[in-house]
């Protein structure tokens, strides 16, 4: 499974890259304002310095919600950089904006996927990515992981080649269930990433380990 994280914070994604198993980054327009970047010419400069820290896929969101202003913007992401993923909404627009993509062979993310049918329609047009939000899901009373049981099963039963991206990972439970799933990717934040080290008999063996050694060298 591939370790995305889901930040716009520079630090995270160098802390993330550091450990050596991150994969790539996904990010959005609430993100970006998180850590204080607006406006067009500012947000597009950030997405390059994200791509200067990471090798893999960085997912960069249009905020349109025609076809025509997604086509737009989506070539302009495209365009940045190798590594850029055109991220989409996933309505009417966005799964024809999808196609358009697909078939000019810039990789797409088909995101705010929250239905099986939602995904197979992702799928059809050809999304290189898909992203249920299992987080949100979770939040009013829905089993999120098993949209990613639900969706894993349609896509293997076609020979789909759209990855199932987790999305709205909250914690290390979720990036070990969506790993059993078989989810191709998670993103999620450096949070839940590093809790996958915890453990307290590593911390406690460890400790008794460094014990010994310094008895043993009095």
């Amino acid at each position: 499974m591939k370790f995305f994280i889901d930040t716009a914070n520079l630090n995270d994604i160098a802390e993330a890259q550091a450990l050596g198993v991150l994969d790539g980054v996904t990010t959005n327009p609430s993100l970006m304002a998180k850590e204080g970047i607006t406006g067009a010419e500012n947000i597009l400069a950030h997405y390059k310095k994200i791509c200067d820290l990471v090798e893999g896929d960085v997912s960069a969101e249009v905020i349109s919600t025609d076809f025509e202003g997604m086509v737009r913007e989506g070539e302009a992401l495209a365009a940045l950089h190798p590594q850029i993923v055109v991220k989409l909404p996933l309505i009417a627009d966005g799964i024809k904006a999808c196609k358009y993509f697909s078939d000019k062979g810039i990789r797409t993310n088909v995101t705010l996927v929250f239905s099986p049918g939602q995904a197979l329609l992702a799928a059809k047009a050809g999304a290189t990515y898909v992203s249920p939000f299992i987080g949100r899901l979770d939040d009013i009373s829905t089993d999120g992981l098993n949209l990613i049981s639900e969706i894993r099963l349609i896509y293997d039963n076609y020979g789909f080649q759209t990855q199932i991206l987790a999305a709205s990972v909250r914690h290390t439970m979720h990036v070990i269930d969506c790993a059993k799933l078989g989810s191709d990717v998670m993103t999620g934040p450096l949070s839940a990433i590093k809790g996958l080290l915890k453990h307290p008999l590593t911390d406690s063996g460890l400790a008794q380990f460094l014990l010994d050694y310094q008895k043993g060298n009095k």
